[in-house]
């Protein structure tokens, strides 16, 4: 006998709460379809009458005007479309970077506030507190300032590293000369991640299933590590660099990390890690302090607790107000146009002067950041619902 199913049948009928529920809400879509449909139409009738052109027919157009930074090949004669990419992938360059080093850094810097070192607990304490509290903005100026007036000139550069070159010019690094060696070893990247959440996902069945827990955690790391040494390998090896050179008057070679994104990316990382730090810490905090006592007594040292016991429990409470960081982090990159660097509103704001098309560039800037912002927020929806706790 099947079983019977108790909810609510839906319908029109006046006389059910669920069926005026369901009259209300096709009213309310109507009204704003109505609403939206008048918005658009006038703002289409005043823009005729000034004589302003609209729509989005300007983006097969040539740009005419170049942009100082870019992911990809790009000239002034090419279009709107393709500048308006270029802006695209400038933001999702910054957004992605900076997400990765603030959570590193906010991370260390939430635990080193919990730490018995008095003095690494106080340096930490003050980061957060002088970070947090200084406006965006006036950090990224600072930060670019520090960059293009403190650093040396090219031929008197820092060497932070071997081959690598501080200067007010920015920061270059060596980078692999492009092979099939480097494709193959890429493409071996997201295969090695496959097989180990593959490897992953069976010992978490192996352990359901017989309550034995296999050893994943080596064989994935060899996954992750050992398919893009193996790309590398079946490409043929390849060791040669572009090695960067300083010369009298600048540094030529490598790959160059210019002055603006520097500022902004170092800006964005050490603001949004002082929230970071106090999220994760207090995620650690909500841990109960049996647990703490549970693994001492077990005789894990402090260094097992907090990767074993600790931190799997605080995710929980850690993960949703991270994903607003992260989305903060993604939307505060607007502000690139104060140091110079060509993200998508930079790109867009140089678009509207030479056209004029203000409505639709905006247009653009609105929907590229949404469509960024869903993404983030779904992707950190799903990774909080395998490590939110379970209700049964």
């Amino acid at each position: 006998m099947p079983p019977h199913d108790n909810r609510p049948k839906r319908s029109f009928s006046w006389s059910t709460e669920n069926g005026r529920g369901l009259i209300y809400q096709i009213i309310a879509v109507a009204v704003l379809a109505l609403l939206g449909w008048y918005l658009f139409s006038n703002t289409a009738r005043n823009l005729d009458a000034m004589q302003v052109k609209s729509g989005f027919a300007f983006l097969s157009q040539p740009a005419g005007f170049d942009i100082g930074e870019t992911l990809f090949s790009y000239v002034s004669s090419d279009s709107y479309l393709r500048a308006f990419l270029v802006g695209v992938g400038n933001t999702l360059r910054v957004a992605l970077a900076g997400i990765v080093l603030s959570t590193v850094l906010g991370t260390l810097v939430g635990i080193g506030r919990l730490s018995r070192n008095f003095l690494l607990r106080k340096l930490c304490d003050a980061y957060v507190e002088t970070l947090r509290n200084i406006p965006l903005l006036i950090q990224l100026l600072a930060t670019y300032l520090i960059i293009t007036e403190l650093l040396p000139s090219a031929h008197d550069a820092f060497h932070p590293l071997p081959h690598a070159y501080l200067s007010k010019s920015g920061l270059q690094l060596p980078v692999p000369v492009w092979s099939a060696g480097w494709a193959w070893a890429l493409a071996g990247v997201p295969a090695g991640l496959l097989c180990a959440w593959l490897l992953r996902r069976a010992a978490r069945r192996r352990q359901a299933r017989t309550g034995q827990a296999p050893r994943s955690g080596l064989p994935a790391a060899l996954c992750i590590v050992g398919l893009p040494v193996a790309g590398w390998l079946a490409g043929g090896a390849p060791s040669e660099f572009d090695v960067p050179e300083a010369t009298v008057f600048s540094i030529s070679g490598g790959v160059s990390l210019t002055p603006e994104f520097l500022a902004l990316l170092t800006g964005l990382t050490l603001y949004t890690a002082s929230y970071i730090a106090e999220i994760v810490r207090a995620g650690i905090l909500a841990v109960s302090a049996g647990q703490l006592e549970a693994s001492s007594a077990l005789g894990l040292s402090r260094a097992q607790t907090l990767r074993l016991v600790v931190l799997p429990q605080a995710m929980r409470v850690i993960v949703p107000p991270l994903t607003s960081q992260y989305l903060n982090l993604t939307k505060n990159s607007s502000l690139a146009v104060t140091v110079g660097y060509p993200d998508i509103v930079s790109v867009a704001n140089t678009a509207i002067n030479q056209n004029g098309q203000a409505l639709e560039c905006i247009s653009i800037i609105m929907l590229v950041y949404l469509s960024i912002s869903l993404l983030i927020a779904a992707f950190m929806n799903w990774y909080n619902s395998h490590v939110a706790l379970v209700e049964r």
